[in-house]
């Protein structure tokens, strides 16, 4: 059974920033700012209201952690509204396709979560200190991004259920034994995380535009 009706977002950028060296959704990309790079790919894609929480005026207050700012984000999606998309503000590269494809996806309405996830292409190695212990088999492995799908009530649930935090819902999810799937994810969908990543985010974003 197929899932109609508006779908919202939920865009975190809340975060210190600490290995970019201050609050990164407030950095640049040809003169605008990550979050507003993120929200416009996600109306773009599909999303009918988007939740801002941060630091900026007008947006929803975050929490101390990143689990705390998204549940404070869900506080503010009307009852009525069955899906929601939850997206990192440092993901301003996100195609509006993608977001169509998380979309399509939980829109059929048979499991909670979607998540977009690209393969691992290095190899990984288990490490104890600097010494190598193990070569991790990748072939079962795949890296994941934002934005990710689910039903608010189950997410809602997800958040309820344990004060553990977690680096994406996804994983609230998984301890409360709800089916989470993937969809292919976009290699250019890059997280900014040091100030060097913005180098390349720009040419990753020419290239698309040009």
């Amino acid at each position: 059974m197929t899932t109609e009706g508006d779908v919202w977002a939920v865009v975190v950028a809340a975060g210190l920033g600490s290995r970019f060296g201050g609050p990164k959704h407030h950095a640049e990309l040809d003169g605008e700012p990550l979050w507003a790079l993120a929200e416009a790919a996600l109306r773009s894609g599909g999303v009918e209201e988007v939740v801002l929480v941060g630091d900026l005026p007008g947006w929803v207050e975050g929490g101390p952690r990143r689990r705390d700012s998204v549940a404070k984000g869900l506080d503010q999606i009307p009852p009525e509204v069955e899906l929601v998309l939850v997206h990192d503000a440092a993901r301003p590269l996100a195609s509006p396709d993608l977001v169509r494809r998380v979309i399509d996806r939980l829109r059929i309405g048979d499991v909670a979560g979607v998540v977009p996830a690209v393969p691992v292409r290095d190899t990984i190695k288990e490490i104890r200190d600097d010494t190598v212990i193990a070569t991790v088999d990748r072939s079962s492995l795949v890296a994941v991004q934002t934005p990710q799908g689910f039903f608010v009530s189950v997410l809602r649930r997800a958040h309820a259920a344990g004060n553990e935090d977690a680096t994406d819902d996804a994983r609230l999810l998984e301890a409360i034994g709800e089916p989470v799937v993937t969809v292919p994810g976009d290699s250019a969908n890059m997280k900014i995380t040091f100030p060097e990543d913005l180098r390349l985010a720009t040419h990753l974003r020419a290239s698309r535009h040009g």
